[in-house]
């Protein structure tokens, strides 16, 4: 896939010249724009839910990452796009100033779509010409910010496929993002079970490779023995928990989650719906390719933590620990880049479990994996003191940590150490759940 915004060394840059840079970050930039073509402007300005913003909002926020953080602190005589856009685009960056309040995202009918790409041309032809003059010892400065930058768009990315999901599975002709891509799998890998010695391990980045702050510092943490399943959850086996009254069985549920199910009436992962003109087992699934069959083989996707944790105490098992996930991605996946159904295959959404390599085991890719580890700060963990630093550590509260990437995830963008996180109700991301249990 070429150049991955990670693969810099700290110091020598990984032997990448200025002119590899400026091929990553046209890179980058231009896979956003792309992800918006199949779009209708309308389409980019809805906001359905709070936590959703609209695809606009996603092309002029990655752009004032690199006005704010990189260009005005380093183009001497840079000129700002506009002087609203710090108040309309900045996410959460307290450091940086006052901002328009999340959940009204979606009544930004102004400034229109063509205001923001020419925003994006603004900023792009100027870091083009910032990359290129900067003098050493700025170009020094300036490489850490573009890496996490690259990467920050990267999230986006993601989150321009999860948030423009939820906002056609609103609308209620079902309109598809794209067409359907065919996986050409029709089963699923038999499920197996992959057992760890108890000991003394590593985890956490270590290495000069680009990864994010919470990703570190590595320290060492105890194991007891355990196993892990050789892939995630299926569909298929999702259902035989519906089937058996999951979503009506206390029993299996934390309180907050049980909570959750009645207040909401949740009886199906997210996007799922029975069709009442066909059979009343048969489930359709709203997908970015349209409305669809669920497929048995499939990896359960858009499950909550609440839903994945009372289905692995159906189960009789249990959600890994992060750092038993950790381990199992290191010594079950070669190294390099990781393997998997990535966005790059252009399915966006998960595809059965393939025999051979690492795709029988799913480690990466397909759907976001629910761990049972809260999201919180690794021993000797400080955050930068700079406004970057409000990138990670401030959000370490409240939600837990999901690992493995998904079909929504740029390829080259995750790695053994990778950390996601999300509160247990939230389910409109590409997150599933792979079993784990004791020795």
């Amino acid at each position: 896939m070429g150049l991955q915004p990670q693969n810099r060394k700290s110091g020598d840059a990984s032997g990448l010249s200025r002119d590899d840079f400026q091929v990553l970050v046209a890179g980058v930039r231009a896979r956003t724009m792309d992800l918006g073509a199949p779009l209708s402007g309308e389409d980019q300005c809805i906001q359905s839910m709070p936590d959703v913003s609209p695809t606009k909002w996603h092309k002029a926020h990655t752009t004032w990452f690199f006005e704010i953080f990189i260009l005005k602190p380093f183009a001497a005589g840079y000129e700002e796009f506009h002087p609203d856009y710090n108040f309309l685009f900045n996410s959460y960056y307290e450091a940086v100033g006052p901002r328009h309040e999340r959940p009204k995202r979606g009544l930004l009918s102004r400034p229109p779509l063509q205001d923001i790409h020419a925003y994006r041309r603004h900023v792009d032809a100027a870091m083009k010409t910032l990359i290129a003059d900067a003098d050493d010892g700025a170009w020094a400065k300036i490489i850490p910010l573009l890496e996490l930058g690259l990467n920050h768009e990267q999230q986006h990315q993601e989150l321009i496929l999860t948030d423009i999901k939820h906002v056609l599975s609103c609308n209620p002709l079902k309109p598809a993002y794209q067409a359907f891509k065919p996986h050409g799998v029709d089963s699923s890998a038999a499920l197996t079970w992959i057992e760890f010695c108890e000991g003394l391990f590593e985890i956490g980045h270590d290495g000069d490779s680009f990864a994010f702050d919470n990703e570190g510092p590595r320290h060492k943490v105890w194991q007891s023995g355990f196993r892990m399943a050789s892939r995630p959850v299926s569909n298929g086996e999702f259902l035989e928990f519906i089937h058996d009254g999951g979503y009506e069985r206390a029993e299996f549920w934390l309180s907050d989650g049980w909570a959750t199910v009645q207040e909401n009436h949740w009886r199906a992962p997210l996007y799922w719906q029975q069709d009442e003109a066909l059979e009343e087992e048969t489930w359709q699934m709203t997908t970015l390719s349209g409305l669809r069959c669920v497929d048995a083989a499939e990896p359960v996707c858009h499950v909550s933590f609440f839903e994945a944790d009372a289905y692995s105490k159906w189960a009789g098992k249990r959600l890994p620990l992060e750092a038993e996930w950790e381990r199992f991605a290191t010594e079950c996946a070669p190294e390099g880049t990781p393997e998997g159904n990535f966005a790059d295959q252009g399915h966006f959404h998960p595809v059965p479990a393939k025999q051979g390599g690492q795709q029988t085991r799913q480690v990466f890719g397909d759907v976001w994996e629910w761990t049972q580890s809260a999201y919180a700060p690794y021993p000797g963990y400080r955050a930068v003191s700079s406004a970057v630093g409000e990138y990670n550590g401030k959000f370490m509260s409240g939600q837990m940590v999901l690992r493995g990437g998904s079909a929504a995830t740029p390829k080259g963008h995750v790695r053994p150490t990778y950390r996601n996180f999300f509160h247990p109700p939230d389910r409109w991301q590409f997150s599933g759940l792979r079993l784990a249990e004791d020795v």
